[in-house]
Parts: C-alpha cells; structure tokens; sequence
C-alpha cells in the first residue's frame, strides 16, 4: 500500500515539475519577441541556450536509458524543441560573429560533447546498469555547476543593492521547479534527479530573501538643472544618471538565465539607477 501511495506521489510531482518547468522554458519569451520586433539580438547571448539544449538532451538521454522515465522524457523533449527554436531565432537575426560563436558552441556542446557520450557510453560500458550509472553522475554534476549559476547574479544583487536583474516570479517559480523535482526524484529512489535540486532550491530560497531585503530600495532621480539655475547661464541641462552600454545590460540580464537545467529566463532592463 505504501508503494503504491508513493507512485501516485511521485506521479503528482512529476507532473507538477512538467508544468512548472514548461513555463520556466517560456520565460524568454519577451526576449525573443523583442529580438524579432528589433530584428536584432542587440548584445544578448546565445551561450545560456546552448548550455540549456544540452542539459535537456542529457537529461533526455538519461531518461531513455532509464525505466519508466516518463516524466523526465516529456519534459526535456519539450525543452530540446523550445530551446532549438530560440537559437534558430538567435541565430536568424544575430550579427555575423555573433552567428559564428553561436554555431561553434553548437558544435561543442550539441553535437561533439553529447555525441562523445553517446558513443562512449554505448559502445565502451555494455551493462546497463553501469550505463545508467555513469550518465546519471554525468547529469547530476552539470546540473549542480548550472544551478550554482545564480552566485553571480546575487552578488550583483547586493553590490548594487537593487533587485532590477533578479525578477521575484523567476526566483519563485525556480524554487518550486526545484521542489518538485527533488521530491518526484526523492519518491522514486533516484539520487542523481533530487540530489543537485537540493541546490537549487537553496539557491532559489537565497534569492527571495535576498529580493524581501532589497525591494523596497529606491530609485533616486537626481534633478535636473536648467539654463535659468546655472550659476551663469552656460548650462542648457545637467542631468546625472547611472547608464550602461545595452551590451553590458543585456548579459546582465543573462546571467539569471544558466541557473537551472529545466530553463531560463532573462528580463531585459535599458539602464541602471541609482539605488540607495
């Protein structure tokens, strides 16, 4: 009875964690419909969604090789396509060096990295067992460099002291995404899907308390000052800001974007201000 009362358990987070996930895959949505609007890809990087195509492919792989693995299929298939159609559109609209790194990792990440394992899983380790074993440890191990991602942008966080490149529902809904597939792994007696989600639900707590503490910091908009306040009317305007190049921004943005194996996300921000 209890074995069955786990199944069902473990069928509830799975799917849970699918819809979740699912809409931690759409959280660039904006970006790309920004991107194609623009006809430009105006700095951002391709480098997150390469990485995310490969953790879904891996994970997929692991999956396949593992029984009953339908939770982890379907999602990560649905991941490989909505990855693939963001770096068709990247690679549509991206400056021609930017096409050209785009494709290299392509080629390193996509086909030489996953096809490396995929032939040297199949034909050097001939137990099943071992196979599942060694792809598992391979999953779990990136997953864990992927969710330590967020270090960075929490430390921008408190350098800066304003939550304008760490939106709340992206940190919320990474937590529960992280949640349910910690105890859909839990549940099922696998080490290497709960193991590294323990981080990033960690990591996802960290970020909201961090967000609690900083949100209710300021904008300061200095004045301006005009030709009739200059002390010898030589001034037309004097506006002091904070500003930086859209580049600069936009990889800002990104770096939220690598935490988790199951998506990311950016929100694009024009400039900085003054916090206080």
């Amino acid at each position: 009875m209890a074995t069955i009362h786990a199944v069902h358990l473990a069928f509830v987070f799975g799917l849970l964690g699918n819809v979740v996930s699912f809409l931690v895959y759409l959280a660039p949505l904006p970006t790309f419909s920004r991107i194609c609007k623009k006809k430009s890809t105006e700095g951002f990087q391709s480098l997150p969604y390469s990485v995310a195509l490969f953790s879904a492919m891996l994970t997929l792989y692991y999956g396949y090789l593992k029984n009953r693995a339908i939770m982890l299929i379907t999602i990560n298939s649905i991941g490989c396509a909505i990855e693939s159609i963001y770096l068709i559109i990247f690679m549509i609209y991206a400056p021609g060096r930017a096409r050209i790194y785009t494709a290299k990792l392509l080629a390193f990440f996509n086909l030489g990295l996953f096809g490396m394992i995929v032939l040297c899983t199949s034909l050097l380790i001939k137990q099943s067992y071992l196979r599942l074993t060694v792809v598992g440890w391979m999953c779990a191990i990136f997953s864990v460099c992927v969710f330590a991602a967020p270090l960075s942008i929490m430390r921008l966080v408190i350098k800066t002291k304003s939550v304008e490149f760490m939106p709340f529902s992206l940190s919320f809904f990474l937590t529960i995404c992280a949640t349910m597939w910690f105890s859909y792994g839990l549940l099922i007696d696998d080490f290497f899907v709960a193991t590294p989600n323990i981080l990033g639900f960690i990591f996802g707590i960290a970020q909201m308390i961090l967000y609690i503490i900083y949100k209710d910091k300021k904008n300061v908009v200095l004045p301006e000052f005009k030709v009739e306040d200059a002390p010898n009317g030589t001034i037309t305007s004097i506006q002091l800001s904070t500003t930086e190049t859209p580049g600069k921004l936009n990889a800002m943005n990104q770096t939220q974007e690598s935490k988790i194996v199951k998506g990311i996300g950016d929100a694009p921000t024009e400039a900085i201000e003054l916090n206080v």
